[in-house]
């Protein structure tokens, strides 16, 4: 495994995180396709045991269940000092008022909500998981602060938002010395790059480490245009992401095929590669069903691109319109 600093912090992370959102109970929140906590098990060791130690996970995921079974497992697996957990804040928890966002009280109920699940002291990385309209930043920022300075969280990070939004969160933080961003979890992978055009470069100048979400676009990278899964069926947020795919976007899977084939690799090991070369990538989000994605994963690692086959990737890409900040 390749270890890398969070963008400028001192923080050194696996350049694979592990994605925990397939980890939960099945029939508690909004991801019917989750593996339960038997089956998610071995997948969290085999990653300890690769090396890995950056795990990203997050209070909505089936409804908390998530943080609880990765909690336990990684308390099974290895030493709470050896490992990077990462969670976020912003997505209902229950119903009425204060029950989600990003206001004070919301953020110091759900912090300790997740700790408890977790069985932790503190995370490591605290996101926000998205923008949220309805507070003032100041307030969030302020409340993310003192989260850092009670010791519950090392470090904050930010997910999908414009990058104007970013920018004036960083700015605001700055202003009032509070602790400052450390990273961006973004959408990014060959299906989608937009954040290409604004966040990478506002990232890169701000020494902002970059997370990307979702580098093999749900999979739809990783098999032929017309095949479905039943995750693909049943994954209600992944259906907004391609609600508008165009014909450039099934030009782009093929390639990935045809340099894979000329490879002879997997399809998931050429497009995760392509986002493992981008300069301001800290290390991409990978989900993982099965030991052999983790394997794939890995060996994306070694693979390096040639600058001609990075052209041909890209090369069919037409823009999208801005998906994933809701």
């Amino acid at each position: 495994m390749d270890y890398t600093k969070l963008g400028s912090t001192g923080l050194d992370v696996s350049r694979l995180c592990l994605g925990c959102m397939t980890y939960g109970i099945p029939d508690r929140g909004n991801h019917a396709w989750t593996l339960n906590e038997e089956t998610s098990r071995p997948i969290l060791r085999a990653a300890v045991e690769a090396g890995i130690n950056f795990f990203d996970t997050a209070n909505v995921y089936s409804d908390g269940t998530s943080e609880e079974i990765v909690g336990r497992a990684l308390k099974d697996f290895t030493r709470r000092d050896e490992v990077v957990i990462a969670t976020k804040v912003h997505g209902r928890m229950r119903p009425g008022p204060n029950g989600a966002g990003l206001s004070r009280k919301a953020i110091m109920a759900e912090i300790d909500a997740s700790l408890s699940r977790l069985g932790t002291d503190y995370v490591d990385l605290y996101q926000i998981h998205r923008f949220d309209y309805d507070v003032p930043i100041e307030e969030t920022l302020e409340a993310l602060h003192d989260v850092v300075k009670a010791g519950k969280a090392r470090y904050i990070g930010a997910s999908s938002m414009f990058a104007w939004q970013f920018a004036t969160m960083l700015h605001v933080s700055e202003a009032n010395g509070w602790t400052r961003f450390a990273t961006m979890q973004d959408y990014l992978n060959l299906l989608y790059r937009e954040e290409e055009r604004e966040m990478l470069p506002l990232c890169d100048a701000e020494g902002v480490g970059v997370i990307p979400w979702s580098p093999l676009a749900r999979g739809r990278l990783t098999r032929d245009w017309d095949e479905t899964t039943g995750r693909s069926q049943t994954d209600e947020f992944g259906k907004t992401l391609y609600a508008h795919t165009v014909e450039a976007d099934r030009k782009v899977v093929e390639t990935v095929a045809t340099i894979a084939k000329e490879r002879d690799v997997p399809r998931a090991q050429v497009a995760l590669a392509w986002v493992l070369a981008k300069p301001e990538v800290s290390a991409p989000i990978i989900g993982a069903s099965k030991t052999a994605h983790l394997d794939d994963a890995i060996a994306a690692l070694e693979l390096g691109l040639t600058d001609r086959e990075i052209a041909r990737l890209e090369e069919p890409y037409v823009p999208h319109a801005v998906v994933g900040f809701s």
